[in-house]
Order: structure tokens, then sequence, then C-alpha cells
């Protein structure tokens, strides 16, 4: 897959286009890549993702502080690369792109730019100034500009139509088996590992503080859940608990990560990690003193590698 970051040299076979943020690459945007795919070999042509960087409302709302993102930029670029797409555009978001219209971006970008052979959009799609650039508009340029397009309808599972706001408010509840339902791959957290109290240690279960590689990163609801954990290319199983630490701390929403890692005990502080998320054990909650927590944390344990055995 080539990256690009600008549009100056960019040279694509019939590229066969689409359009959009993409958070979560989730299974109702894999629909959309995977017409990407069969259309661009329909055509002997190659797919082209066009998104940008950083997000719009970084942008246009930079005093807004709700903005939470299901994928890193990284982890996106990885995702995309999985699914086999030629050309990934990651275009820079700043005013002067917000400012244009949709007719402006139509003929600057798409048609002088990437000569556009297809245009492949959702069907929510809205782009440009104001959201201007619906469907039916995206028509009436195709025709003007000679290109193709193809709309794609909503995904729904069990009735509910799969979008990135939905997965967010599974996140948010703690329901990592629907989000990752909806997904069509696990929830994934990269991060460091920063100094914490210790206090997990003089338990026995000594916990690796995680601090996430973006502020914008979505951080899932309180409570305890079973992970996969990979460090220095090296994976483990494990137990997570997030809470809040007002104190000190950069991940969205003042949420605490902290993650006890199965059959390791050496220093991992300053090291980068990745936690998959497979399911929640149980909700935070408050213990009568410290030996009832330490109980607690062996049924955790037990709860957490069962879960994962058939992961």
């Amino acid at each position: 897959m080539k990256i690009h970051y600008s549009l100056d040299n960019f040279d694509a076979r019939s590229p066969v286009v689409t359009i959009g943020t993409f958070d979560g690459l989730h299974k109702g945007h894999q629909l959309i890549l995977n017409k990407l795919k069969a259309l661009a070999a329909e055509k002997n042509g190659e797919t082209v993702v066009f998104t940008f960087y950083p997000h719009p409302r970084v942008v246009t709302a930079p005093d807004e502080s709700s903005l939470r993102l299901l994928t890193t930029k990284d982890e996106k670029t990885e995702l995309f690369r999985k699914q086999g797409i030629d050309h990934l555009v990651i275009y820079p978001f700043d005013k002067a792109f917000a400012a244009l219209s949709y007719a402006e971006f139509v003929k600057q970008i798409l048609v002088d730019k990437m000569h556009t052979k297809c245009l492949v959009v959702g069907y929510d799609h809205k782009f440009g100034k104001n959201r201007e650039g619906g469907f039916e508009y995206l028509q009436a340029c195709a025709e003007k500009y000679g290109f193709e397009i193809e709309k794609l309808d909503a995904l729904s599972v069990e009735g509910e139509n799969i979008s990135s706001t939905l997965i967010r408010a599974a996140l948010q509840s703690g329901d990592i088996k629907k989000a990752n339902h909806y997904f069509g791959h696990e929830f994934t957290l990269h991060g460091t590992v920063v100094e914490g109290k210790q206090v997990g240690r003089k338990m026995g279960f000594p916990t690796a503080n995680i601090e996430a590689s973006d502020k914008y990163k979505i951080i899932p609801g309180y409570g305890v859940y079973a992970v996969k954990v990979e460090l220095d290319g090296r994976k483990h199983k494990g137990m997570l608990n997030i809470g809040t630490r007002p104190t000190f701390n950069k991940n969205a929403d003042n949420r605490s990560i902290e993650v006890n890692i199965f059959d390791l005990s050496e220093d991992i502080y300053g090291k980068k990690i990745t936690i998959s998320f497979v399911a929640k054990i149980r909700e935070e909650q408050k213990f009568p003193g410290i030996n009832a927590l330490i109980e607690q944390l062996k049924l955790d344990r037990e709860s957490a590698l069962e879960i994962l055995k058939n992961s």
C-alpha cells in the first residue's frame, strides 16, 4: 500500500476512490472497501482511500473537548493495509481545506489531481463546507466531469445500522463484545507504560499503568476486562482495570488504565504496548478491605483466563 500525504505527484491506474474519516474501519466501512476492490478489479484500476488528518473537528471546533476516536491515525493506516488497499491518501486537514466547497473539492481534488474514474460512497455521505456534498449533488458532478459513482446502503446488524457512533456508545458502556462484533476485529489501544503507585505489586498483582498514544483515543467504560497484550513482539494474556485518576493523567476523560500481564514480572516502564480488548469481566467496585480485593482479583484472573482460552 502506498501512503500519500499530498497529491503533488499522485499517480494511480484508473482510480476507484472512496472518501471519509473511516473512524474504526468497522464492518460498514469494510463493505465500502470490498465494493471498492471489486470495482477496481472489474475496471483494471487501483483502489484509493482519501482520508485526512487531523480529524476535521480538531480544526473546525478546536475548543470542543468531546472528540473521541475509535482509531488513531497509525491504527487506521494499519487496518487499511490489512484490507489490501492500493493507495491511502492522508490529506492535511487545515482551515483552507475546511473552507473548500464541495464543488471545489470535486474539481480540484477528485478530478484535476486524482483523475477519479469511479467514486464509491456510503449511504450517509456528506462532505465539504457545511456538509453540502450529498449523493444527489455528487451524481450531477459525476455527469459533468465524466466519472462513475456508486452508493452503498447501510449495513444493518440485528436491526441496527452499524456506525462509528453506535460503536462508541458500546465502548463507553463497556460492551466490548458488541463493539468487537460491529468492528469485525478486536478494539485495540496503543500506549506507553508509565510509572504508577505500585499498589498492585504489593498485593501480588503488579499492574502496568498505560498512557494512550493519542489524547483523543476513546477509553472504554469503567470496569475490569479480559485483554490480550503485545509487548516487544511477544503476546501475553492479562486483565485490565479502567478507573479514574484525575491527577497527572493524559488519557481521555481522565481514565486510568492498569493492566496486570499474566506471567510477566520484568520492568517495562517506558515501553510501547498494544492491548486488545476481548470481554468485560465485571463492573468496577469498592471492597471492604485489602483481603477482599485480593480474593476478587484471584477470581478475575480465573475469569480472564477462561475467556481468553476461547479467544
